[in-house]
C-alpha cells in the first residue's frame, strides 16, 4: 500500500472542514508574515487582494472555501522579502522595557497594536516592516536614556512590570548596544540586564494621523 503524502496533505490540507478553516487560514497568513511576506505579496501570490488578507488575519473577516484554498496553497519561501530582520527593533523594545517602557506605552506612542510590539519584544516576529523598523528606531532614539513617567499609581504598575520582564529575560539597556551592529541580523549583544536609572522622563509621543495604515503595514 502506497503511504506516500498526497500533495493537498503536503501543502496544508486544503480538505480540511471548513469549521477549522479560520484558524489555518490566519496561521497561514502569519507564518508567511514571520518568513518575510507582506500582505501585498501574500495577495498577489493567492489571486486576493490585500485588504481582503488584512481582513482574514485580523479575524474580521472569515474564509471562504476559495479564499482558503487560495491562500493555503502558497507555499513556504516563495514570497519576494518586503521585510526586514527584526533583530533590531527588537533589541531597542527591550532596552526600552529595562527603562519601564512596556509594550502598551510603546504600542501607543507607534499608533500600532500591543500584541504587534509584543512579539516583536519575545522574538516570536522574525521579520518587521521598513516603516515600522524605522519607527521603533525613531522611539527608541528619543526615549534610550528616559525613564516612564511614574506620576500616577497606573504609570508606576506598568513601569514596575516593564522592568520586571526586562530582568526576568535579561534583557540589556540600551548603553550595552552597539549602535553600529545593533541592524546586523544575529547580532547578540555582549551583556545583560543591569539596572539603568536614565538621564530624566520620558515624554509623551503621540502617533501620526492614520494609525490605522500603519497597522495594516506591521
Amino acid at each position: 500500500m502506497n503511504t506516500s503524502a498526497r500533495p493537498a496533505d503536503q501543502a496544508g490540507a486544503v480538505s480540511r472542514e471548513p469549521g477549522t478553516a479560520p484558524c489555518n487560514v490566519r496561521e497561514q497568513i502569519r507564518r508567511l508574515q514571520d518568513e518575510g511576506g507582506s500582505y501585498r505579496a501574500i495577495a498577489a501570490a493567492a489571486g486576493l487582494a490585500p485588504g481582503t488578507v488584512h481582513d482574514l488575519a485580523s479575524g474580521r473577516r472569515r474564509p471562504t472555501p476559495t479564499t482558503s484554498r487560495a491562500l493555503l496553497r502558497i507555499a513556504s519561501g516563495t514570497l519576494p522579502r518586503a521585510r526586514l530582520d527584526a533583530g533590531g527593533a527588537r533589541l531597542r523594545l527591550r532596552a526600552l522595557h529595562v527603562m519601564g517602557h512596556g509594550s502598551a506605552r510603546i504600542a501607543r506612542a507607534l499608533g500600532v497594536r500591543e500584541m504587534t510590539i509584543r512579539r516583536i519584544t519575545r522574538g516570536d516576529a522574525t521579520t518587521i516592516s521598513p516603516r515600522l523598523r524605522d519607527a521603533i528606531a525613531d522611539l527608541y532614539d528619543a526615549w534610550w536614556d528616559k525613564r516612564a513617567p511614574a506620576c500616577t499609581r497606573f504609570e508606576r504598575g506598568a513601569a514596575t512590570a516593564a522592568r520586571r520582564r526586562a530582568i526576568a529575560g535579561n534583557w540589556c539597556a540600551a548603553a550595552a548596544l552597539d549602535d553600529n551592529l545593533l541592524d546586523i541580523p544575529g547580532y547578540r549583544p555582549r551583556h545583560g540586564w543591569k539596572p539603568a536609572t536614565g538621564t530624566g522622563t520620558a515624554p509623551d509621543i503621540r502617533p501620526p494621523a492614520g494609525p490605522r495604515q500603519a497597522r495594516k503595514d506591521t
